[in-house]
């Protein structure tokens, strides 16, 4: 009961436009159920009326056929037509909604809960089970009681007619119930379980695409190939089997179905020739017939349909119940635009409640105006330090302060809109340079935007592009080279104008041509700003005021450049490693 609620909320705001679908299909069902009655007064009181002359016949034949095309033909039209646009509004509507919320959803689940979810799977429940969904208004909440309603109107028909024979026609009722509850509730399961094979497919696919450069260069066609037949057939053996139950299911239903006109062609046959029943009678009672299970059929396709949509909207909603790891406190206030410096104090941290700590007692600050490098080996913590500014993670232990005040007690969104990071690896979305640039201000202007670009040292390049701005740098921009993906990401924070900037690992990608292009435009962008730099290069960092070597997630050492070198220590020697080399 509580998943149908949560999904009556999306249904709510549409219960007037339902209930006048609801009025127009009782009219598009309930025209045709006259046809029988057209048909019994046809050969009772027409054809078989010896009384009347032949010319009367002929004229009570003119009019009976006259006032069935206007009713059956001019009035059925437009009804038909407005039952099937309206049932369709309104289920692409509550679809759209449903959407929307998953979408915002999505958006504010925390980067953990993706980290350990396929994103095949999220896509899966987003387009295909919610798909499935629509029928419950459809269907469930339109069809079923049209369907009940012309059962109920074509019984009272039936009764009317003859009530003995009506029993003789549903007497075998109590076996589709029977029927029903025996099949559907094995059907549920194997809709379910077929969901979930689909969506295995999915995440396959959607992380084999991901990674084909890997595949082709290890050439692991055929693996890949021999993995993907195995859950492929995964697939196949639960289709398969839902497949063998439904067939089973309308197997059972359509017999049951056939049995009730041959007791009504015995019974009431017998009857007519008994002269108990006019044939007229038997023929509008034979039409009722077909009218009487034809809606029960649907009723029972309906609760297939159902079941796969109840199975469907059960994994919907799961998603959507997903709990927030991290959510704004209750009065979280605004952090203002302005020069804000951030400090660590005594922080702590852990991806896991059972994981190791991956950042052990770590006190420092950076002031605005002020730039401050991470540095050490790989795995020291870094990043790990840097993503707990923005609150892609919470702290378990310490402090994080931003503007003088705990992260924890600004909006994550107002906090984040005054932090820039530009990451090794940055994401370009699908679309033209321009669509990737305003990112950091959706609201600049043209010549705001070329100003960014050509602060990240990117607008010569972009015009050399064959459209320039407009240039579609496709998938997560694979039309670019690295060190152009790069600028691209770096003009995007110079558009966004932040308080606080983080570079992580920003120059990694770039061939020293392009970092140097990019390294004073990056020094003239952090000046007035604080700013947080994640280096692997050490050469690059030199001129911070504030330089942290981490190690095994704590600090090992911390000073300028000129104080760490006469330490000797190690940072000393990672600076002496990379000069070597170089």
């Amino acid at each position: 009961m509580k998943h149908w609620r949560a999904y009556f909320q999306f249904v709510k705001p549409y219960t007037k436009w339902i209930l006048l679908t609801l009025f127009i299909g009782t009219l598009k069902f309930g025209i045709p159920a006259l046809l029988p009655l057209v048909q019994k007064y046809v050969v009772d009181d027409v054809l078989l009326n010896s009384a009347l002359q032949l010319e009367e016949q002929v004229s009570r034949l003119i009019w009976v056929l006259t006032g069935s095309l206007v009713l059956f033909v001019i009035v059925r039209g437009p009804v038909e037509y407005a039952r099937q646009y309206f049932a369709q509004l309104i289920t692409s509507r509550i679809l759209f909604d449903l959407r929307n919320r998953l979408y915002a959803h999505l958006q504010r689940l925390s980067l953990r809960y993706y980290q350990n979810t396929k994103v095949g799977e999220v896509i899966s429940r987003f387009i295909n089970d919610a798909e499935q969904t629509k029928n419950i208004v459809e269907v469930g909440m339109m069809n079923v009681w049209l369907d009940l309603f012309t059962l109920i109107f074509v019984l009272g028909f039936m009764v009317y007619l003859d009530p003995v024979l009506t029993v003789v026609a549903i007497s075998i009722f109590p076996l589709y119930a029977i029927a029903v509850k025996i099949l559907y509730k094995r059907l549920k399961a194997l809709t379910k379980d077929r969901s979930a094979a689909l969506a295995g497919i999915q995440a396959y696919l959607h992380e084999r695409i991901q990674g084909i450069s890997v595949i082709r260069s290890f050439a692991l066609e055929r693996h890949e190939a021999r993995q993907f037949e195995g859950i492929n057939g995964k697939y196949l053996n639960k289709a398969i089997a839902h497949s063998r139950w439904n067939a089973w299911t309308f197997a059972v239903i359509n017999t049951l179905t056939d049995i009730a006109p041959l007791l009504v062609i015995g019974y009431g046959g017998y009857q007519v020739i008994q002269h108990n029943l006019t044939l007229g009678t038997f023929v509008a009672f034979f039409g009722y017939l077909d009218r009487l299970y034809a809606p029960l059929k649907r009723l029972i396709n309906s609760s297939t349909i159902l079941t796969q949509a109840s199975a469907s909207w059960e994994r919907v909603l799961e998603l959507l119940e997903e709990p927030y790891d991290m959510t704004d406190a209750k009065g979280a206030a605004i952090l203002p635009p302005g020069k804000h410096g951030v400090a660590f104090r005594q922080v702590w941290f852990q991806y896991q409640d059972q994981g190791g700590w991956v950042l052990k007692n770590i006190s420092l600050q950076a002031s605005p105006g002020q730039t401050v490098a991470l540095v050490g080996m790989s795995g020291g913590g870094k990043s790990s330090l840097v993503g707990l500014i923005p609150r892609f993670y919470d702290v378990q232990k310490g402090t994080i302060l931003v503007g003088g005040r705990d992260v924890r007690e600004w909006t994550m969104e107002s906090l984040r809109n005054q932090i820039g990071m530009v990451l090794q690896e940055n994401f370009l979305f699908s679309g033209s340079v321009r669509d990737n640039i305003s990112l950091g201000n959706p609201e600049a202007g043209e010549e705001e935007i070329i100003a960014a670009a050509k602060a990240a040292n990117a607008h010569d390049f972009i015009l050399e592009l064959p459209q320039g701005y407009d240039t579609e740098v496709g998938e997560r921009g694979v039309k670019l080279s690295g060190g152009q993906k790069q600028r691209v990401a770096i003009a995007r924070v110079f558009l966004k104008d932040p308080a606080i900037l983080i570079l992580d690992e920003a120059t990694s990608a770039l061939d020293l041509e392009s970092e140097h292009l990019i390294q004073q435009s990056l020094q003239n962008l952090s000046r007035s700003r604080t700013t947080l730099i994640v280096a692997h290069r050490l050469s690059t960092i030199t001129h911070a005021d504030l330089i942290v070597v981490m190690k095994n997630g704590a600090v090992a050492e911390r000073g300028t450049h000129e104080q760490l070198m006469q330490k000797n220590g190690v940072y000393a020697q990672l600076y002496n490693i990379q000069h070597l080399n170089a």
